[in-house]
């Protein structure tokens, strides 16, 4: 600009070229111009996605206008060929009836039922009947005029152009978000809840449940827009609870609250991240059909719904029920769950309403949660093994990475994890913590700047210090793996969370891994049943109690979908407690009279603690050493006995063979006819040329060996020679 120390933006539908010192108008019939343009741009033909149409309140004969706006400010042109014109504002609708716990009176608005009257909208309020209680809450699905709680603005950080401007319009059966000033503003939408309170036949229930919001969403965006879901506890931070990019279909999601406090649920949409000299997304937008608070304290009578009464039958009051109690359905009577059940936070009518524990796991006195006592049996080989994980049940750490963002900076996962915790009582502890920086406002109110999430799992990311703005790490992002423990078992699956066991390296020893199952109650835009969490416990009898805790080598995360967290714990606590079965003895020689008995572990070694190795034993060992000796002595002589008789005998058949051969030899020899012989053994006077002479004192090897010559004089048989001549002789 002439005469200026400082160049300026050219406003609207005005350009300028480089070094200018004035701004030339556009042709404003035909073009247009964004404010600090280089060059005016030709204005396009207007389609139906250059309008918007609004809803009129209700008048007094319970009708509505349906009104149609340009998108502002107008960049197209309605008399080019193919455009699109704005239709005709005016047309009149029936106005759409009340939500529900609201009445119409004849008016052109919807009042809220009085306290402990109920309506679906469409008709007058009711009293509930007796042994029934109204639900409290807020039900929008009728969107004519924004709701009394709720609040809508337009925010930029970079400009004010959309100060003042509607970030949301209400249409009827949906509110959608508006146009705003530019497509990076932040269009906002809030809904303020003071506290919740309970139905009175809940109220006793140590549940960790006070509320849920739930809400049915759909977002349609040509580029890359995003909707960011919110939530401020007590008006101190708000923090992001999810967001979503990009079109999406038709969905819902639900977020529990934990604290009985004052919650603010904020929407938030934009249509692009960073400034762009046109406007390219005006249509992209996002539509909320459906949001639904349940328990809010100031909330209306939405239905009725059976309560609890007291012993006298003829008194119509409801009476809260004991932790840990439903109603019954037939006398309406409050009856204790069964053993190893949980009352479901949201349903007590009924004994459908008490929910099984999952294997290996217990529930609370309360019956409010199912928790594991680090106790586990498995059958296996006909055996039965134990195991007790109460050494492994401290706070565990686990820091993995590092990992780094597009722009270079290093952050880490941090993962606190307790695995039985105490009767459901959980330990793990993260949280937010950015009380540690340079700002001394923020150092004195620690409390307002930090987010603590206590669970079973937990997980934060941490920013290492810089050196520069930070004197230690930082900790954000902090959020529960872990709300509740589903159960303990040696299948690879539970309630559609499975473990995976091929992210991880074999085991080493035959015993099967125990997976320990948790679920998160937080559902992500992913996840929408919540997030899931499985810590595997393996015997690794090389490490110590404590062992070591790791993730899948290839999800440096923990998770590999971005919904089920995968742990690995190695650790001789793991290995079951031994018995018996696990050792065997081993007995040595019996010297002096005493002999020891020696108990070793078999090895491999796969167990702990449990059954001790007993002392080494000493027995004596006398008698039985006696015995074995003579048994031994007896055994010995008589095996060589019956060696020395074989042999004797063998030499003195032999002999025989040998005489017998001789005779035959001899007959053959003279051809003539032998007489017959009566007996082929050496008679009396014969000299026996072979006879074994011996001393003249026997012994006793000769007493036996003559009493056996005497024994075998009537075995041998005389055998006669057949010859032709023997007749004759």
């Amino acid at each position: 600009m002439a005469g200026s120390s400082a160049c300026k933006p050219c406003p609207r539908n005005t350009f300028s070229a480089r070094e200018a010192n004035s701004c030339q108008k556009c042709d404003e019939t035909r073009q247009f111009s964004e404010e600090g343009s280089s060059k005016c741009q030709n204005r396009p033909p207007c389609t139906e996605k250059d309008y918007f149409q609004i809803h009129t309140q209700c008048d007094s004969n319970k009708k509505t206008q349906v009104m149609y706006k340009w998108i502002s400010p107008k960049l197209c042109r309605e008399d080019m060929a193919k455009a699109s014109g704005l239709p005709p504002s005016g047309e009149k609708q029936d106005c759409p009836p009340c939500n529900p716990g609201f009445y119409n009176n004849d008016t052109s608005s919807c009042a809220p039922c009085p306290p402990g009257t109920h309506s679906d909208g469409t008709a007058a309020c009711q009293q509930c009947p007796a042994g029934t209680e109204p639900v409290v809450g807020f039900v929008y699905k009728w969107w004519n005029t924004l709701p009394f709680n709720m609040k809508t603005s337009c925010f930029n950080v970079a400009n004010t152009k959309c100060d003042g401007m509607n970030g949301w319009e209400v249409a009827g059966d949906h509110i959608h978000s508006g146009i705003g000033g530019s497509d990076n503003d932040y269009l906002i939408l809030s809904l303020h809840i003071p506290s919740f309170s309970p139905p009175t036949s809940t109220s006793q229930s140590t549940g960790a449940e006070v509320g849920r919001i739930t809400f049915v969403f759909e977002t349609q965006c040509d580029d890359q827009c995003e909707l960011y879901f919110m939530v401020d506890i007590n008006r101190k931070t708000t923090n992001v609870v999810e967001s979503w990019e990009g079109s999406k279909e038709r969905q819902s999601y639900t977020h529990l609250i934990t604290n009985n406090a004052a919650v603010t649920y904020t929407w938030a949409f934009q249509r692009q991240n960073s400034p762009l000299e046109v406007r390219k997304n005006q249509a992209d937008n996002v539509k909320i059909y459906l949001i639904t608070v349940s328990n809010a304290a100031n909330g209306v009578g939405l239905m009725c719904r059976p309560c609890a009464l007291g012993s006298d039958q003829s008194s119509p009051t409801c009476v809260p029920c004991p932790a840990g109690h439903y109603i019954d359905k037939a006398t309406n009577q409050c009856r204790e769950c069964p053993a190893n059940t949980y009352l479901s936070p949201h349903h007590l009518y009924g004994l459908e309403s008490c929910i099984p524990c999952g294997p290996a796991s217990h529930s609370n006195k309360d019956h409010s949660v199912c928790f594991s006592d680090c106790s586990f049996t498995l059958s296996m080989d006909n055996r039965t093994l134990a195991f007790q994980f109460s050494g492994l049940n401290t706070v565990t750490s686990l820091m993995n990475g590092p990992s780094f963002t597009s722009r270079g900076t290093k952050y880490f996962h941090f993962f606190n994890i307790t695995l039985c915790g105490n009767e459901g009582r959980k330990g793990a502890v993260c949280s937010d913590n950015v009380t540690d920086v340079t700002l001394p406002d923020v150092q004195n109110d620690a409390d307002t700047f930090s987010n603590v999430i206590t669970s079973f799992l937990c997980q934060s990311t941490i920013i290492p210090s810089d050196g520069r703005s930070f004197r230690t790490a930082l900790s954000s992002q902090s959020i529960s793996l872990a709300d509740s423990f589903l159960g303990a078992s040696v299948e690879p699956s539970m309630q559609n969370i499975t473990a995976r066991p091929n992210h991880f390296p074999p085991p080493e020893t035959h015993l099967p891994d125990i997976h320990f199952f948790y679920m998160s109650s937080v559902s992500t835009a992913s996840c929408e049943g919540g997030r899931g969490a499985v810590v595997t416990m393996r015997c690794s009898p090389g490490t110590d109690e404590r062992g070591e805790i790791s993730v899948p080598s290839d999800c440096p995360g923990g998770t590999c979908d971005g919904c089920t967290f995968l742990f690995l714990w190695l650790s001789a606590g793991a290995c079951p407690l031994c018995t018996s079965a696990d050792f065997h003895q081993i007995e040595g020689a019996c010297r002096g009279g005493i002999q020891e008995t020696t108990y070793v572990w078999k090895e491999p070694k796969v167990c702990t603690k449990g059954f001790p190795l007993p002392p080494k034993a000493i027995a004596n060992c006398e008698m039985i050493d006696f015995w074995l000796k003579v048994v031994v002595g007896i055994g010995a002589f008589t095996a060589v006995l019956l060696i020395i008789l074989t042999c004797y005998f063998w030499k003195k058949n032999k002999k025989l063979e040998y005489k017998y051969s001789k005779l035959v030899m001899n007959a053959n020899s003279r051809e003539v006819e032998l007489p017959a012989a009566d007996s082929c053994a050496i008679m009396e006077g014969e000299d026996n040329e072979e006879e074994v002479f011996y001393s003249k004192k026997s012994s006793l090897l000769g007493k036996l060996k003559s009493l056996a010559s005497k024994d075998k004089e009537d075995i041998f048989e005389s055998v006669q020679l057949k010859s032709p001549r023997a007749r004759n002789i």
